[in-house]
């Protein structure tokens, strides 16, 4: 057994193997606090065929039994990934995957188990650097290690890895990972930021991130495993020369300005041409010539673009032409239509009350989330016709950033007592739809009449790259500079500040003078996006729809919730049914009323409110009248307080029966006369009535 220990902000990081998981390529039992991860990688020793990319696959998961919880749900054991651990899976693929050989093709899979959570260590970070040193202790073939570290910022001072405790008084959550040379990675969210902030958050972060580098090679050098050696595919020199025989001077033409469509119907027209013209001699060879002439075509297309040309005709930083629509759909709450280029996402809101908010059900207990963004991609957005068989991780990791980008504009309950669910569906893609889904949110949500305290917009940017000194920045990319670039860098905000960001690289990291260029040239769009949206939509709509339900709040003393709420439910159902309405009670007393009759909403306030009255001596009351006695009648002036108006004061004439002058039922106008030493409330009618002449005869008397 082999261990290695640092300290890290204040607690020891301590990676250990050779006890676990011995059988698996590599394995790691990395420890933090008292939170404990198993990571191990694992890799086919059979090479498989190239399908075009990398077959890794990440799992995180996060069993329950970490932190001394049974799984809820019917088969009380761990379901299907939870979003955190998707989104978890993602933060450690991304930085992995761009280090592999190109000449590596066996099945790879990154196994993550949180075996033990305190509560205060979070695993998803700590599971990139278990999966890094898993990775460069084994035999398989990658140019790591990696680290990743989440950075926050806490009365003005940055902090690696705070504690969940302390975090909600940061105002970023910016995770970075890298390698001993450059960042590789950033996603994250923050109180709208600058520019120069971000990058001094990131620069924190690498320092740290070379320790941790340090001491994964530590235990790499102690371990001494060989790697695998790779052997990339030869090049078949002679079968490319014939093809550039047949390409001479045809392949720029490919790359003049067109929409996405024509170019590549285009592009798969020339190459079957190419194939049937160099005829039967290389009959066998179709798939390596399309491949070689896709690499010609991306190599002419980056250099055009290095040149300041891009695909569709654009300079650097012009921002496609951009279209709003809102109020679409009738029926729904809040909706719009955004359009920019060749990327287009309707986006809808729907508000709902307390019962709608999602429950979550994970290793840190059972929470409730009030604000929830969707992203949905279907296949035909991008002209495809492919079975849809669940969620993909792509939609979960594109949601998730566009979500953290509006969150910050959201109003509070206390502001808005609405449960806000906003819905993304990409009609087109082509490039950047996640961030078409901000900018279309935050129109949907305006459309919608929630009150957000400023609009978002979002931009994605690309780099071509040759090296330091020869490079391209490019806004608002297209799919095609996305798959042929070198970087794909989100980055969302207000007029004041970077709310979300989120970069992959990949080339192996990115000097951080490119990266202050890119952030600079994305404020630019980001600008110009904004006053596109403001223009289209100037303000908050003042009202909301008509089809929207309407909430009213009031607040129960905590003693009398069960009051309220009767044995079995039977009050507070019996005034859902009378007034149409749901009401939700929270434990501290508070109570949200959903329904569509404000007036009846208005009621039930009003009902709710009055579990709250103290009664005064004194004071004159509405009461109803609950229950005849012989000696008088109770009455009722709120729910819980009731009191006697004995017979002799109901009326100064005499009263032989109290049915004489009220009925059960009826309302009556009543003083508070006392409040006994037991707490009885003593109420008297004729103390509201004009007393008669002291001579006048009672009422009934005989001469």
């Amino acid at each position: 057994m082999i261990r290695k220990t640092m300290e890290l902000s204040g607690r020891t990081l301590t990676l250990e193997t050779g006890r676990m998981a011995k059988q698996a390529s590599g394995s790691i039992l990395l420890t933090y606090g008292e939170t404990v991860l198993l990571a191990t990688a694992t890799a086919n020793k059979e090479a498989g065929e190239d399908r075009g990319f990398m077959p890794l696959s990440v799992e995180y998961r996060e069993k329950f039994y970490a932190a001394g919880r049974i799984p809820g749900g019917f088969f009380k054991r761990e379901a299907r990934p939870s979003e955190k651990e998707i989104i978890a899976c993602r933060l450690t693929d991304r930085p992995l995957r761009p280090l592999f050989p190109k000449g590596f093709h066996a099945e790879t899979q990154i196994a993550i188990n949180v075996l033990s959570y305190d509560e205060e260590n979070p695993g998803d970070t700590l599971g990139t650097i278990a999966a890094s040193a898993a990775l460069a202790i084994s035999d398989i073939p990658w140019a790591g290690p990696v680290a990743t570290v989440r950075v926050g910022r806490i009365d003005g001072k940055f902090i690696v890895n705070p504690e969940n405790s302390k975090a909600e008084d940061s105002d970023m959550e910016i995770i970075v990972s890298g390698t001993s040379d450059s960042i590789v990675m950033v996603e994250g969210e923050a109180d709208f930021i600058s520019e120069e902030d971000f990058l001094s958050a990131i620069q924190y972060a690498f320092e740290v991130i070379k320790d941790i580098i340090k001491l994964q090679n530590e235990l790499v050098a102690e371990c001494g495993v060989a790697k695998r050696v790779v052997v990339e595919p030869e090049v078949n020199v002679t079968l490319n020369e014939a093809v550039d025989k047949f390409i001479d001077g045809k392949i720029s033409p490919l790359n003049d300005p067109k929409v996405k469509f024509d170019r590549y119907e285009d592009i798969r027209s020339f190459k079957s041409s190419i194939i049937e013209e160099m005829g039967d001699d290389y009959a066998d060879d179709g798939r390596a010539i399309s491949s070689y002439i896709d690499d010609q075509i991306t190599a002419d297309l980056r250099k055009r673009t290095l040149a300041g040309k891009r695909a569709d005709g654009r300079n650097l930083t012009t921002v496609r032409d951009i279209a709003i629509d809102t109020a679409l759909l009738p029926r729904v709450h809040g909706s719009s239509l955004f359009t920019r280029g060749e990327t287009q996402a309707l986006a809808t809101i729907t508000l709902g009350g307390k019962r709608d908010e999602q429950m979550l059900d994970n290793i840190e207990g059972l929470t409730y989330k009030r604000n929830m963004l969707h992203y949905n991609f279907p296949s035909f957005c991008v002209g495809e016709a492919r079975m849809r068989f669940s969620l993909s991780r792509r939609e979960v990791g594109h949601g998730n950033l566009a979500e953290r980008a509006i969150r910050g504009v959201l109003p509070s309950f206390d502001d808005f007592p609405y449960t806000i669910r906003v819905v993304s569906e990409v009609l087109e893609s082509n490039g950047s739809s996640s961030m078409a889904t901000v900018c279309g949110g935050i129109i949907a949500l305006m459309d919608a009449g929630v009150p957000i305290k400023n609009p978002v917009a979002g931009v994605a940017m690309g780099l071509i790259m040759e090296d330091e000194d020869n490079y391209a920045i490019l806004t608002d990319i297209l799919g095609t500079e996305d798959h042929l670039g070198d970087m794909d860098f989100k980055v969302a905000g207000t007029r004041d500040g970077i709310s979300a960001i989120q970069m992959d690289l990949k080339i192996n990291g990115l000097p951080i003078e490119l990266m202050k260029n890119a952030l600079q040239q994305a404020k630019e769009a980001r600008l110009h996006i904004l006053d596109v949206m403001e223009e289209a939509v100037p303000s908050v709509r003042p009202t909301l729809s008509v089809h929207a339900p309407k909430i009213g709040k009031a607040s129960l003393p905590v003693d009398r919730i069960g009051d309220f709420i009767g044995p079995g439910g039977k009050n507070i159902k019996a005034v859902q049914a009378d007034y149409e309405c749901d009401v939700n009670v929270e434990e501290d007393g508070l109570c949200v009323i959903l329904g569509q009759d404000q007036e009846k909403i208005d009621y039930v306030v009003a009902l709710i409110n009055s579990y709250n009255m103290k009664p005064e001596a004194g004071a004159t009351y509405d009461a109803e009248v609950v229950k005849i006695m012989d000696f008088g009648c109770f009455v009722k002036i709120a729910p819980g307080k009731e009191g006697l108006v004995h017979i002799s004061s109901l009326n100064w004439n005499r009263v032989e029966k109290v049915t004489d002058v009220v009925k059960e039922g009826e309302m009556v106008k009543v003083k508070l006369m006392e409040i006994d030493d037991r707490g009885r409330l003593n109420f008297s009618m004729k103390a509201l009535m004009e007393r008669p002449p002291r001579d006048s005869k009672p009422e009934g008397s005989h001469s």
